[in-house]
């Protein structure tokens, strides 16, 4: 079939009407697309749309979907090279077609040659304005909210960006919900205060001030990864905070050396079973340190810790740090919330939240969230 004479081209600075979601470093040529969610939406009058994308990885190839009018109609890997892909063609020229590409995998801290760029479209239409929504929302977590093992069968258990999804995922059902436009800032293994295997540098918390700090590697150091984020340029009405399934876990596993100090790190247990008491003290005071980094940079936000999606043994603790905070604070915009368990029924790929799972979350998450928000 004959090519279509009437694209052309345009440079993403060129389109006064794309929408941007996620931290980003503000530099649109080339856009770099950082965490899980992050996307690009636009509203296009046309019959086709190509768009121009550059994906590097050593380890961990991203993955993009992409949903037409809200819907996800393809889903992909992405090989490392630069290259068009057709999100749609043939379509009606005189209607109006809302797309988002989006990043379907998290920020990668284990591959420092792993990053998604997007360079510029293709189209034989106009770019036309994109709806704001109401309200912003900010997720903050770790494999939960990154997506993982919210795609793919019961059986999988290899760690690869196949089995995770922005899409099939409580962040995204929540945002849609509440009609909210919304960020991820998310880790696999991560905690408030330490990873599930004793890692105390991996923490959200050290990172959050940075647009994508938690990434390695010089390229992602020369796209601005670790860049300080510009909080007034996005303001949320509501940071969620889904962390603490990986501390728990640091209790159930063996002691972590530091490679460079020789140091050993470890969240004990008691005789009995029960957590130590001295560490759960520590364990609290990172979830009341994390909240007064949250207010600074979010003044007016509600926060919210959720908690519960794989059990919740560190909730008694969650309860405790969120009172001290309040009392110490007098803020009064900070709440808990336990989340349905992951069940039988509703579990995913690699022992994760399924799809399922993920659901019931966010009917939950969004009925509470309204009235935070007084719908």
């Amino acid at each position: 079939m004959k090519s279509n004479e009437k694209l052309r081209t345009y440079s993403l600075s060129d389109v006064s009407n794309l929408k941007i979601h996620g931290r980003t470093t503000g530099q649109l040529v080339p856009l770099t697309l950082f965490w899980t969610g992050s996307a690009v939406e636009l509203n296009v009058k046309g019959s086709e749309l190509w768009v121009e994308i550059e994906s590097d990885y050593d380890l961990y190839e991203p993955w993009i979907s992409i949903l037409i009018n809200g819907v996800p109609v393809s889903r992909q890997m992405l090989t490392a090279e630069r290259y068009w892909i057709c999100v749609f063609r043939g379509m009606n020229e005189n209607v109006v077609k809302n797309v988002r590409i989006v990043k379907d995998v998290q920020a990668m801290n284990g591959d420092p040659g792993c990053s998604l760029q997007i360079h510029a479209l293709k189209s034989d239409g106009s770019f036309v304005p994109v709806e704001e929504k109401p309200y912003k929302i900010e997720f903050i977590g770790d494999s939960i909210t990154s997506g993982e093992g919210a795609i793919g069968a019961k059986a999988e258990e290899d760690w690869i960006p196949m089995w995770f999804s922005a899409i099939h995922n409580y962040t995204a059902m929540t945002a849609e919900a509440l009609n909210a436009e919304y960020r991820v800032i998310s880790q696999s293994g991560w905690g408030v205060l330490t990873s599930w295997d004793n890692n105390p540098k991996a923490n959200i918390p050290d990172y959050y001030e940075q647009v994508c700090g938690l990434v390695t590697g010089d390229k992602n150091a020369a796209l601005g990864a670790g860049d300080q984020h510009d909080f007034n340029s996005w303001q949320p009405d509501v940071v969620v905070v889904n962390l603490g399934s990986n501390d728990g876990g640091a209790f159930q596993t063996p002691e972590w050396k530091d490679p460079v100090t020789g140091k050993l790190y470890k969240q004990r247990l008691n005789e009995d079973g029960t957590y130590h008491e001295e560490d759960l003290a520590v364990f609290e005071k990172a979830v009341t340190r994390f909240l007064t980094q949250l207010r600074k940079n979010n003044p007016e936000a509600q926060l919210v810790w959720a908690y519960g999606m794989l059990g919740f043994p560190m909730m008694p603790a969650i309860y405790r740090a969120v009172d001290a905070y309040t009392k110490q604070s007098g803020d009064t915009k900070v709440s808990v919330i336990q989340l349905p368990n992951t069940t039988e029924e509703t579990v995913g790929a690699r022992s994760h939240p399924g799809e399922l799972s993920h659901r019931r979350t966010a009917d939950a998450l969004a009925g509470y969230l309204k009235g935070i928000l007084k719908f």
